[in-house]
């Protein structure tokens, strides 16, 4: 699974011009599920993502200090298979995303252990498989990417292949 994280002062999602979800201070988070992601997988990103210091502690005056849930805030998810593409030349290419009709499942489960491990309400989600319109005021910015260890692996052997494939080199970077 792989994640971008924003720390955000509002976001939304929109789906044929109508509001679906939205939040104040929090965190946008969009979730690209790779073909062989599981249960393990969400289960770290929601881990991860729940505990990420990335807001200030105005008694202290530490910056990186607090996470989403001792600052109250909410977090919004979005699902984004775009995440998974790799570029073959100029052309994306999605072949280890997983198939809608998994990821959807995946999803869902990853948005109630959100919602299980935070707060039902402070946890909104977009609409899976939507052509969705996401807003959001960037707060910092701040933006981190973070994959889960198997993603990991799967996204470099797929550069990997990538790689060897065009001629470019093979290995890694």
């Amino acid at each position: 699974m792989k994640v971008v994280v924003q720390r955000v002062a509002s976001a939304s999602v929109e789906v044929e011009g109508r509001t679906v979800s939205a939040i104040g201070p929090g965190l946008l988070v969009l979730v690209g599920i790779h073909d062989q992601d599981t249960n393990s997988d969400a289960d770290y990103i929601c881990r991860k993502v729940l505990n990420m210091r990335l807001f200030p502690n105005e008694k202290t005056g530490k910056t990186w200090d607090q996470n989403v849930m001792q600052k109250n805030y909410e977090v919004l998810l979005v699902s984004q298979f775009t995440l998974c593409g790799i570029l073959k030349g100029n052309k994306p290419d999605f072949h280890v995303a997983m198939a809608p009709d998994k990821a959807k499942s995946l999803y869902a489960s990853l948005v109630q252990r959100f919602q299980t491990s935070y707060r039902t309400n402070a946890v909104r989600d977009g609409v899976f498989g939507a052509m969705m319109k996401v807003n959001l005021v960037n707060d910092g910015p701040v933006t981190l990417q973070l994959e889960s260890p198997q993603s990991s692996s799967i996204t470099k052997e797929a550069e990997g292949v990538e790689r060897t494939t065009n001629g470019e080199h093979s290995g890694h970077d």
